[in-house]
C-alpha cells in the first residue's frame, strides 16, 4: 500500500463529498482539481459565512448546510471536521448516503472516528478511516494549498472485514495527491500520535502558556526576544483550538499515558541538572540528535512549508 503513483487521466470518484472545508478540507479539494481525480465535488459547512467563502474561493461544485444534500450521490465522503463532531455529522449525512459509497475522514485519532461513525452507516456502505499526517497552525477554508500532502504519510486504519477494494481505492486517492500511504491498526495509530503529534501539541500549548502567565513586562521581553525554538512552539500553539481540544478528549487514554512517560523523562532531566551531570545531558542531547537526523533522512524535517516561509520572509 505504501509509495508514491503518478496523476492518472481518469478520475477515481464520480462524485466526492467533502463534510468540512477548513485547511484539510480545502487542501484535498485543490489536490482533487489538480490531478483530475473527482469528477464533482459538494462540499458542507455549518456556517453560513465558511459556506460564503467556500462558494467565492470555487473550493468545490456545491456548497450545503445539510450533511444529507452534500453527500446524495457521492462515491467518496471525507468527514473533515473536528473529531468531536463526527458523530452528529455521521448521523445527519447517513439518511443521504448511497448504496456502495465509501465513507473517510481525516481525524487525528482513529478508534473514536470509528466508535462515532461506524454505528450510523447503512449496510452496503465501505468505512475507511484515514489521517494524513500533515497540516499547519492555519486553519480555514483560505488555508488551503493542493501540494500540503506531497511526501506526507497518510495512515488508513480500516476496521477488520473492509472490502479491499474500497480501502485501496482511497490509499490511490491518498498517493494522487503526493502522500505516503500507510495501514495501521486504529489503537496503535492512536498511541504513535499520541507520541508523536499530540503530546508536542500539548507541550507547546504549555510552554506558550506559561510565558504568558510571565509579569507583563517579562512577556513582552519573551515575545521580542523570542529565539527559533520558541517560535516552533508559538507556530504549533497557534492552531485550531476545537481541534486540538477533541483531540485530547478522546485520545485521552493514549496522551496520559505518554505523558506520564514524558514526566518521569524530565524528572530525570531535572535531577542531572540541578547535580551537574553534564554526561547525562550530553548522552540525552547526542541521542535525540540522531533522531533528528532520521527524521531529515525520511524527508519529513519541515516545519514550515515554502509557502510559509516566503510569507513570514524567514526560514527555520
Amino acid at each position: 500500500m505504501s509509495g508514491a503513483a503518478p496523476s492518472a487521466a481518469a478520475p477515481l470518484f464520480g462524485k466526492v463529498a467533502l463534510l468540512g472545508v477548513g485547511l484539510i478540507g480545502s487542501s484535498l479539494a485543490l489536490a482533487c482539481r489538480r490531478h483530475g481525480l473527482v469528477g464533482e465535488l459538494a462540499g458542507y459547512a455549518r456556517r453560513p459565512e465558511t459556506r460564503a467563502t467556500i462558494e467565492r474561493l470555487g473550493l468545490t461544485d456545491s456548497v450545503h448546510d445539510d450533511p444529507a444534500e452534500a453527500v446524495a450521490g457521492a462515491d467518496l465522503v471525507v468527514l473533515c471536521v473536528p473529531v468531536g463532531a463526527n458523530a452528529a455529522v455521521a448521523e445527519a449525512m447517513a439518511p443521504g448516503l448511497k448504496a456502495g459509497a465509501i465513507v473517510s475522514d481525516v481525524g487525528s485519532v482513529k478508534q473514536a472516528v470509528i466508535r462515532d461513525v461506524g454505528p450510523f452507516l447503512p449496510d452496503g456502505v465501505h468505512f475507511v478511516p484515514g489521517h494524513p499526517i500533515a497540516g499547519t497552525e492555519h486553519s480555514g477554508p483560505e488555508a488551503g494549498f493542493a501540494d500540503l500532502f506531497e511526501e506526507r504519510y497518510c495512515v488508513l486504519t480500516p476496521p477488520p472485514g473492509t472490502d479491499e477494494a474500497a480501502v485501496e481505492k482511497v490509499a490511490e486517492l491518498w498517493r494522487r495527491c503526493g502522500a505516503r500511504v500507510e495501514a495501521m491498526e486504529a489503537a496503535h495509530h492512536d498511541k504513535v500520535l499520541a507520541m508523536t503529534s499530540h503530546l508536542p501539541h500539548l507541550i507547546s500549548y504549555t510552554i506558550v502558556g506559561t510565558a504568558f502567565d510571565l509579569a507583563e513586562s517579562e512577556r513582552g521581553e519573551v515575545i521580542k526576544y523570542a529565539a527559533g525554538g520558541f517560535r516552533d512552539f508559538t507556530r504549533i500553539a497557534g492552531s485550531d483550538p476545537v481541534m486540538w481540544r477533541d483531540i485530547f478528549l478522546n485520545n485521552r487514554e493514549a496522551v496520559l499515558e505518554i505523558l506520564q512517560r514524558f514526566g518521569e523523562d524530565l524528572s530525570r532531566l531535572q535531577r542531572a541538572i540541578r547535580w551537574g551531570e553534564g554526561e547525562a545531558l550530553e548522552d540525552l542531547f547526542q541521542r535525540t540528535r540522531e533522531i533528528r537526523r532520521g527524521v531529515i533522512q525520511l524527508g519529513q524535517a519541515g516545519t514550515f512549508d515554502a509557502r510559509e516561509q516566503k510569507k513570514d520572509g524567514q526560514g527555520d
